[in-house]
């Protein structure tokens, strides 16, 4: 009998990254059944996947009723929130201390949770102003004191968030950020790959359960990103550091004091933190598939 997994996000980035690993892969295609969770199943994206035999539910992450009947059933659950939707991290708390108070009250038997590290612990106190961060690593936190089993999925830096900076004209690109030409940043690309460490997970519980899997291809700089670009898009393209305050200049008031700090986060403390890289490279031995290298992505996601 096929067991149940629900996804949540189910028509977003990495949500549907998650159901098509695992439709993609012929083990866990077999061994599970798939419930994604929107908010509307009536839109396209949601009809798509009801057309690929995926059970639609709706769900408001803020109402743990809907969530607790949501999760109703499940043996695994796949949960990401998103910080930027209302961009209050007592919202994102809220809504994960909703996933997981169901996913403990229905008895599930894995929780696979969307994480990142606690900034405001890395850093001891450092750079406090990185709510999006410290939300998702206080739900794990909770996770874990509520010892409901899970494994912990620590998206690296999307590669959307490089490209989708690129300044562009006809003579070329420009990268323009407070970050040095060779920071390593651990670069993932979400929508193609949060499936492969997650199908990993699944198909490497025993091994994995209550372990934090770092969720990235590698360390890149952006010296590796302007030439992945450059080598793609036929222009001259550039890379530009610039002091933290005037980055921070560039953005608006509402976004700019926490970009800033991500990217002293990852200027300073390498994202992860010390020993981000072993756990890196141990968490690539259990991804399903090859992730995304950089210059795959960029080949991709043009034009530039």
């Amino acid at each position: 009998m096929s067991k149940l997994i629900t996804v949540f996000g189910a028509t977003g980035n990495q949500g549907g990254s998650v159901i098509a690993s695992i439709q993609g892969n012929s083990k866990l295609s077999s061994e599970y059944k798939i419930r994604g969770v929107t908010r509307d199943p009536s839109k396209p994206k949601g009809q798509a996947l009801a057309e690929k035999g995926v059970e639609l539910v709706k769900a408001d992450l803020s109402d743990k009723e809907s969530v607790k009947k949501a999760i109703e059933g499940s043996y695994a659950v796949f949960a990401v929130t998103n910080y930027w939707e209302y961009m209050s991290k007592d919202i994102e708390v809220t809504q994960g201390k909703n996933i997981a108070d169901a996913c403990k009250a229905n008895g599930v038997s894995l929780l696979i949770w969307s994480s990142i590290p606690h900034a405001g612990r890395m850093t001891n106190g450092k750079l406090p102003n990185l709510p999006h961060f410290d939300a998702k690593a206080e739900v794990a936190d909770y996770i874990r004191e509520q010892k409901i089993p899970a494994v912990f999925l620590n998206a690296g830096c999307f590669m959307t968030n490089f490209t989708g900076s690129l300044q562009k004209s006809e003579e070329g690109n420009n990268l323009t950020l407070n970050l040095h030409p060779d920071t390593k940043i651990p670069l993932f690309d979400a929508a193609g790959d949060t499936g492969k460490f997650a199908a990993g997970i699944l198909l490497n519980t025993s091994e994995l359960l209550n372990k934090d899997i770092y969720a990235a291809t590698g360390w890149y700089t952006p010296t590796d990103i302007v030439n992945a670009v450059e080598k793609f898009s036929g222009k001259k393209t550039t890379f530009n550091e610039v002091p933290d305050e005037t980055f921070r200049s560039f953005l608006s008031e509402a976004i700019g004091q926490e970009l800033m700090e991500t990217f002293m986060l990852v200027r300073e403390y390498a994202y992860y933190g010390p020993g981000g890289d072993k756990i890196l490279a141990e968490s690539l031995k259990y991804v399903a598939e090859k992730p995304t290298t950089l210059e795959e992505f960029v080949a991709k996601s043009g034009p530039y």
